[in-house]
């Protein structure tokens, strides 16, 4: 059953044994939605029966708005916690946790608790990477949204991830309390009525039940018809239920919900690879890696998170798209391009860690003590620990888009033996989250780390000192410029002929770098790769015979991570790296030497734009201070009446919703008259760092 706010505030009173907070009620909306871009393969490897019964779920939603809150609520009532936790605080790292729900006790005769995989999000701007790298491997997804606050910015960013329909929904015509009253009962089924109405414009088989015998639409019926709607993924209908998360109200009808609407990963569109310069769904690709009738590969899967257990050491945690996973398996990393060596497999359940002997498809889980996989990185095995087919050493499963880091700050380290140990910690820091980026001057020692805002580097910094020891001066938190070149260069050729891990080669690469204008998105090649905003057009012609003595898509990836790796130094000096980045890396920085020469390289400041909401009578303060302080540029002033109108969202006139009989009755929550005014502004993204509090003191926290 599915409560709105103005229903759960109307129990509330009517049943004084249904505890609420003292001060004031915090409903937390759980709107479950399918994902746009969340795949599961429907590759046939051999795989378990039981991938029906697994759930792959994500909780995302805005900072504080209760999603850890509703995860230990969760663990809670699935037994797999012994007590409620009210820790307080903000989530900075995924959290993934296994359980099953229902309890085999409450199971039905002939049925089994569904497995659900879990993954608690950060809810901070700073740590979006954290949730946009778990995405992709998820089926469906758990939206909290405040009963209080209602949509706040940050929703808004995580509900891009999925169609903007907010359709409320109920099923099993069953209230949640010992009493129903009849006014009550009748405004069950007027509801009840509207979600038949609305199914119908979306399911077929309501569609003909609701034209021929309505009468004869069931609770089975509108379960199956919701399960189908929600499970195209393209968020027409999103069902809306109410809870309060502290006070453990609506936390098993949510769990209820997630086993009953959400799909299981064979239910899913099959996921997109990319082989070479060409994208194919899995199951074809797996064609092409068939030999004489058999299947070369045995596991496909993906790694969507690093993480230092306190315990378990170095985890990294995996889904599994395509046939099983053993626990002696060494996958092939192909990003790394190297052989991976586990130290076995784990799930976790809330606190505890358990061995497993083998993931199947569709399952989460994780690797222990892997040496080179990162974020995004792909893990293959082969049938018989066979050699990898070479059409397959470079394949990937579509990685997360790592946005470009907006803050930096640099770290003078005491020592030689600090420098070294500062190294150690930022790699495996940055292992963890390859959000955050760093360098080192090998002349000088000093580091720059680079992250997504204050907060991320402030929490860096802070596991640097308390984790590390790390014995250095910290320097202040400043903005990232970015450079740009103003017109194009020469072509310049590097030859790069060293032994390299007892291995000699020669490589010449030639490389040419141009401002990128419009049209250059509008004609991108299929081989094109874009990262951090910059465009990469990498070939490799074929010699007169033909043929190459190499693997032409590992060679295209070094020499990307070559001049990736140019363009992030600048051009300053070379370090030592492989044949072909380390040319391709050479070509690009005496490329930008011309241009930096011949001053072509400009420098871009960010630009933010900020939306401020706050009283008529402190609109004054804020525009001067934004434009006379900040150096901004105000660019719109409105009064804001009634509720603001979030752009995209769906229009909720055609959403049916009780009738708040206690609307017009004076809450304990005084009523504000004051008039707001939304304040709309493009100021440097340097004066908005420590903004927040230095508005608080120009308003007075209004």
């Amino acid at each position: 059953m599915a409560f709105s706010a103005t229903v759960m505030r109307r129990i509330t009173r009517r049943h004084p044994n249904v505890r609420v907070p003292a001060r004031r009620f915090q409903p937390c909306f759980s709107c479950y939605l399918t994902l746009r871009q969340v795949h599961a393969s429907a590759a046939q490897l051999p795989h378990g029966s039981q991938v029906k019964d697994i759930r792959n779920i994500g909780i995302i939603a805005h900072v504080d708005a209760g999603k850890t809150t509703t995860t230990e609520r969760m663990l809670y009532c699935s037994g797999f916690s012994t007590r409620q936790g009210t820790r307080k605080g903000i989530t900075i790292q995924s959290a993934a946790v296994t359980f099953h729900w229902p309890p085999a006790a409450k199971c039905a005769p002939g049925t089994h608790p569904k497995t659900i995989n879990l993954i608690d999000t950060p809810g901070h701007q700073d740590f979006r990477f954290e949730v946009d790298r778990c995405l992709p491997v998820l089926d469906g997804a758990v939206c909290i949204i405040d009963g209080v606050e209602g949509v706040e910015a940050h929703t808004e960013r995580v509900w891009g991830s999925a169609q903007e329909y907010n359709i409320p929904a109920s099923a099993d015509r069953q209230a949640l309390l010992p009493e129903m009253s009849p006014d009550l009962a009748k405004e069950l089924d007027l509801a009840r009525e509207n979600m038949i109405a609305v199914l119908a414009d979306h399911d077929e088989v309501i569609m003909d039940l609701f034209l021929e015998a309505p009468d004869t639409i069931t609770n089975e019926h509108i379960k199956s018809a919701l399960r189908r709607t929600i499970g195209r993924g393209d968020g027409s209908v999103v069902p809306v239920f109410a809870g309060a998360s502290l006070r453990s109200i609506g936390v098993e009808p949510l769990l209820d919900a997630i086993v009953d609407y959400l799909p299981s990963p064979d239910e899913r569109p099959e996921v997109v690879v990319r082989s070479g310069s060409e994208s194919m769904p899995l199951s074809r690709f797996l064609e092409k890696t068939v030999e004489r009738g058999h299947q070369r590969l045995a596991a496909v899967a993906s790694v969507f998170k690093v993480f230092n257990h306190p315990k378990e050491g170095l985890l990294s945690f995996v889904r599994i798209y395509a046939g099983h996973l053993p626990k002696n398996a060494a996958p092939w990393n192909t990003h790394a391009l190297q052989v991976e060596r586990p130290m076995g497999l784990v799930q976790i359940d809330a606190a505890k860690t358990h061995i497993v002997d083998q993931l199947g498809m569709g399952q989460i889980g994780a690797l222990r003590g892997l040496k080179f996989a990162r974020t995004g990185d792909t893990l293959i095995t082969t049938v018989g620990h066979k050699p990898v087919p070479d059409a397959a050493k470079a394949v990937q499963i579509r990685p997360p888009e790592i946005p470009p880091p907006v803050a930096f700050l640099a770290i003078d380290p005491f020592g030689l033996v600090a420098a070294n140990q500062l190294q150690t910690a930022l790699q495996n820091t940055s292992r963890e989250d390859p959000s955050l980026r760093w360098s080192r001057d090998e002349k000088t020692d000093q580091f720059i780390i680079q992250g997504m805002g204050k907060l991320h580097l402030d929490v860096v910094v802070h596991g640097l000192k308390k984790k590390y020891k790390i014995d250095a001066a910290f320097g202040e938190i400043e903005v990232d410029y970015k450079e740009h070149l103003s017109s194009p260069t020469s072509w310049h050729e590097a030859v790069f002929d060293r032994v390299l891990v007892n291995k000699s080669g020669t490589v010449v690469c030639s490389a040419m770098l141009e401002p990128i204008e419009k049209h250059h998105r509008d004609t991108l090649l299929e081989s094109t790769v874009e990262k951090d905003g910059n465009i990469f057009h990498i070939q490799i012609p074929l010699p007169e015979s033909g043929e190459l003595p190499f693997n032409t898509e590992e060679a295209r990836q070094q020499m990307l991570n070559g001049a990736i790796a140019a363009l992030a130094r600048g051009p300053g000096g070379t370090p030592s790296g492989g044949h072909f980045s380390g040319a391709a890396r050479r070509a690009v920085q005496d490329a930008l030497k011309e241009g930096f020469a011949r001053g072509q390289v400009g420098v871009m400041e960010p630009i933010m734009k900020v939306i401020i909401t706050c009283p008529e009578s402190a609109a004054g303060v804020v525009q001067h201070d934004i434009s006379a302080a900040a150096g901004g540029h105000v660019q719109e002033v409105k009064g804001l009446s009634g509720e603001v109108t979030v752009e995209g969202t769906v229009d909720t006139s055609k959403i049916y919703a009780p009738p708040d009989p206690y609307d017009a009755v004076t809450t304990q929550r005084k009523k504000s008259t004051t008039r707001r005014v939304q304040i709309t502004a493009k100021v440097p993204f340097k004066e908005m760092i420590d903004y927040d509090s230095h508005l608080r003191s120009k308003t007075g926290a209004t």
